[in-house]
Formats: C-alpha cells, sequence, structure tokens
C-alpha cells in the first residue's frame, strides 16, 4: 500500500510538471503561488479519507504556532470565519468582568474589508468608527481618544494592505482602558512593527488564507492567540460551541466522559453534545490544511518577495508624487505588502476611473480600498444597527447624513480617489515593468497633464 500511495504522489507531481502554465498577458492584483508539493500533499490528505480536520491540520496549526511563536493556532474556513470567531469568544460569559455585551462599543474603522466590523454588527454590539490617515490608510491614533466611553471595550482593526497601524500606540491605549485588541492580520502576514510580528500584538490576531493572501489553503484562515482562557472558548466556538475539547475522532480525552453534570442537563449526559456556547462548524478540511502546509514552510521566500516588489514599484512610481500619494509606512514598521496602494491627489484633471480603466485596458489588474467607506454602502445603510463615529451621539442607519461624513473626511477621500495594484509573490520584474510601462504610457498620453 505505501508503495501505491508513493507511485500516486509521484505520478500527479510528474502530471503537474508538464503542463504548460498559459500566460495571458493579464497583471493580476493577487494569486496562488503553488506547485506539486501542495499538490502530493493534498492528495496524501485525499487517500487517507479523513474528510475534516486530521494529522495534516494537527501539523499546520503547529507551524503556524512556531511561525508567530504563539501557543495556540486554530484553523477555520476563512478569515471572515476567523474574525467572526474571536470577536465571539470575547462574548464569552466565562470571561467574567471583561465579557463584551451587547450594548458595549468597539473602535474600528470604516475604511476597510467588512468582515472586520460585521462581527461587531451580528453580536449586538454598537461599532464606533474613527478616521484614518491618508497616506498610511490605517487608522489616525490620535482620534481614538475623543471615540472613547464608559462603554467601550475592544479595538478591532486591520494592518491596510499589509501595512501595520501604530501598534504600540494602540496596544497603549488598550492597556490603560483595559480594552481588548483583535488584530486583523488577514492581509499582512510576515509583517513587523518594533521588530516583533504584527499578529503578535493583541489578545487575537486573525489570519486569512484565501488565494488572495500570503499563503493559501483556498479557503481558510486561523486565529492565534497566546491567551490559554480564550483559546478554549475560541475552540468551543469554532467546534459547534460544545464543552468537549476531544479532537475530531476521539472520545472521552478527558476520562470523565459521562460523569458531568452541567447546565439543567441531567448527571452523566454525554459531555460530546454538551454545549457551553453560541457556536459554529468553522473548521476546515485536512485537504486544505495538507496545502496549508507545503505553502507555509515556503513563506519567509513569499514574505521577501513581496517586499523586493513593493520597493521596485515604489522606485518607479517616485516621479509620479506630483499626482499621487504614494504609500506611507510607520518609521517602527516592515510591512509584507498585500497590495501597492495608490491615491490621487487633489484637483487633478483626470479620476481615478480614468486612470484605472486605462490600466485594466493595458492588461493591468486593479481595486479598490475594499469597502471604500463602509457607511456609504448599501448592505449598512439599509440594515438597522447602532453606531457612533468618533464623539458624535449614539446612531443609527436612518441618521446617516453629511454630518457623519464630515466626521470621516479621510474615508472618504480614500473612497474615491485610492486604488492598488499588483505585488504578490507570483509577479516577477517583467511584470512590475509593465505595471510602470502602462503608467508611462498614461503620461505619455497628456492624460497627466
Amino acid at each position: 500500500m505505501n508503495l501505491l500511495r508513493t507511485t500516486i504522489k509521484f505520478l500527479a507531481s510528474t502530471y503537474l510538471n508538464l503542463q504548460t502554465k498559459k500566460n495571458t498577458g493579464y497583471i493580476p492584483v493577487s494569486g496562488k503561488v503553488i506547485d506539486s508539493e501542495e499538490l502530493v500533499n493534498m492528495i496524501d490528505a485525499s487517500l487517507d479519507m479523513w474528510l475534516t480536520t486530521g494529522r495534516f491540520n494537527k501539523e499546520f496549526e503547529k507551524e503556524l504556532r512556531n511561525f508567530f511563536e504563539h501557543k495556540y493556532a486554530l484553523t477555520v474556513n476563512s478569515g471572515s470565519s476567523a474574525n467572526l470567531l474571536a470577536f465571539s469568544a470575547l462574548t464569552s460569559n466565562q470571561l467574567g468582568e471583561r465579557q463584551i455585551k451587547a450594548g458595549d462599543e468597539v473602535i474600528c474603522v470604516a475604511a476597510g474589508f467588512p468582515t472586520t466590523v460585521n462581527p461587531i454588527i451580528q453580536n449586538s454590539c454598537v461599532p464606533v468608527f474613527v478616521d484614518i490617515n491618508k497616506e498610511t490608510h490605517n487608522i489616525a491614533v490620535e482620534q481614538i481618544e475623543e471615540a472613547l466611553s464608559e462603554k467601550t471595550k475592544a479595538i478591532f482593526i486591520a494592518h491596510t494592505l499589509g501595512n501595520p497601524f501604530d501598534l504600540k500606540a494602540i496596544k497603549e491605549i488598550c492597556n490603560q482602558k483595559n480594552l481588548w485588541l483583535i488584530e486583523d492580520n488577514c492581509d499582512a502576514l510576515g509583517s513587523e512593527f518594533d521588530s516583533k510580528l504584527t499578529g503578535t500584538w493583541g489578545d487575537i490576531a486573525t489570519l486569512s488564507f484565501y488565494p488572495a493572501h500570503h499563503i493559501t489553503t483556498g479557503e481558510g484562515g486561523a486565529v492565534l492567540t497566546s491567551n490559554s482562557e480564550l483559546y478554549k472558548i475560541l475552540l468551543s466556538m469554532r467546534d459547534w460551541g460544545r464543552d468537549c475539547w476531544c479532537p475530531s475522532g476521539k472520545d472521552n480525552t478527558c476520562g470523565k466522559r459521562f460523569s458531568y453534570q452541567l447546565g439543567n442537563l441531567e448527571q452523566g449526559y454525554d459531555h460530546k453534545y454538551i454545549y457551553s456556547h453560541i457556536g459554529y462548524n468553522l473548521k476546515i478540511s485536512d485537504m486544505q490544511a495538507a496545502c496549508g502546509l507545503a505553502q507555509i514552510k515556503k513563506v519567509r521566500g513569499f514574505i521577501n518577495k513581496r517586499k523586493e516588489n513593493f520597493k521596485y514599484l515604489y522606485q518607479g512610481l517616485e516621479k509620479y508624487q506630483e499626482y499621487f500619494y504614494l504609500p506611507v509606512k510607520n518609521e517602527l514598521s516592515d510591512p509584507s505588502w498585500f497590495g501597492f496602494p495608490i491615491t490621487l491627489k487633489e484637483n487633478l484633471s483626470f479620476n481615478r476611473v480614468d486612470l484605472v480603466s486605462f490600466l485594466e485596458e493595458q492588461g493591468i489588474g486593479t481595486r479598490l480600498l475594499f469597502g471604500g467607506n463602509l457607511l456609504r454602502q448599501p448592505a449598512y445603510l439599509n440594515h438597522d444597527f447602532k453606531f457612533r463615529v468618533r464623539d458624535s451621539r449614539l446612531l443609527n442607519n436612518i441618521d446617516i447624513d453629511d454630518f457623519i461624513y464630515e466626521l470621516l473626511p479621510n474615508t472618504d477621500y480614500v473612497a474615491a480617489n485610492t486604488f492598488w495594484v499588483g505585488l504578490y509573490h507570483g509577479l516577477d520584474k517583467s511584470d512590475l515593468d509593465k505595471i510602470l510601462m502602462a503608467f508611462d504610457t498614461f503620461k505619455e498620453n497628456r492624460l497627466l497633464n
């Protein structure tokens, strides 16, 4: 059987290596970089016919813990699920006075991806939106103080496009005010702040392994923490909310499966079916974990390539700073960039649609800064939830007017004027030269004059 298994994996690897990769001429903003190692791992996992989390996931979680030097790593089925799980864990009644309850407030930003904000709303809490910096695209730290109230319990924000927010300042605020800090690290795997990895500063951090990200499992993500109390809650909520901690396929790890009396259940009720939290099933399959295991072993090379590509693009676009705000990082940070953001300056003879349409016509992929200003999005205009903006009173969606938008001027500016191009580790110098040449062509056509 072992010989047969080895033969199957060898033939699959040979098949993949013989395939001719198609070059479409289009430069995407992101993409996966996988080879026969991922394929062989996935086939190996499929031959086990163990379709939920198993031996590959156990090893993948171990590699994630080692990379971040965290005590715990839990894989989930997406980065969005990671965010939902991370925030929901903080609503557990097992946290006592630090439990986040309905009506409590959470500092966040409206310029970003919706699933960093959605868990706050879905847990009946109040998002408090703070503006961003126009050049870093991260939270304006100086505005946080005026956004705080007696109800503030947490700060939940992302490192925008891999560019770390000011972790020292944010962490100091959290320590002073006894706030939870959730780092949405989905776009920032490998970024550092003050020589320490992002994703290791907060109480909980999240990762995404969607194909657009630094490493991929197809669909997938992870939650990281070094807090043993939070880990137990996260594990429970990820696995249906159950009180039992047995791994998949295992029974009676504690040796007391029929000895518990919890809730109003009868004495001896099967511990595998006792639920201590309102939870979900957010696990990934072992085949996904097998892909991730091959990816994480290459991650340092991926990170370095992204940094090199960013530097090359920046040097090529510096000459256009008359027209663009190019990305700025904190002096203490070393970003592992997700994309290269570009923001149009004021009073130009062209707008963002002109430029991104031209780039797309030239075969250069572009994306906007995710949701732009989420408070302008139809989902939030049509959903009855309570929120605040900086130091404003408690509002709901029917109260959104120009006054609210005036409190988020940079968020609105970025929503109207920012886009990004790719620099992911699958792009080489010729791809980057094509991107830069497209900007040169735009200039030569006098569209910048």
